[in-house]
């Protein structure tokens, strides 16, 4: 599974942008996204701007990534493949 984080551009220079991702800044290439100014929302993916968003998709994207996170125990979310104990991901009925 692929996963594109929401990221607020702080700045460019040429085609690369410095962005902000929950706090974290991060240099990025807009070589897929020229289009994209200082301010705009982007997902960010292997490092790359995929698309530039509006804010509200980047604030409602960012939530529900939050959400997600916060229903897993916390051992959970640093597996990583093969690592995943046979019962990682399943949940007890409520």
């Amino acid at each position: 599974m692929c996963l594109a984080i929401p990221a607020q551009i702080k700045t460019i220079q040429g085609t690369t942008a410095e962005v902000e991702i929950g706090g974290v800044r991060r240099a990025i290439s807009l070589w897929l996204t020229p289009e994209a100014q200082v301010g705009d929302y982007v997902y960010v993916h292997t490092g790359y701007a995929i698309s530039v968003i509006d804010e509200a998709e980047a604030l409602e994207s960012l939530r529900l990534l939050q959400e997600l996170a916060e229903s897993y125990p916390e051992e959970e979310l640093f597996y990583s493949t093969g690592d995943l104990p046979a019962t990682a991901g399943r949940r007890s009925p409520s």
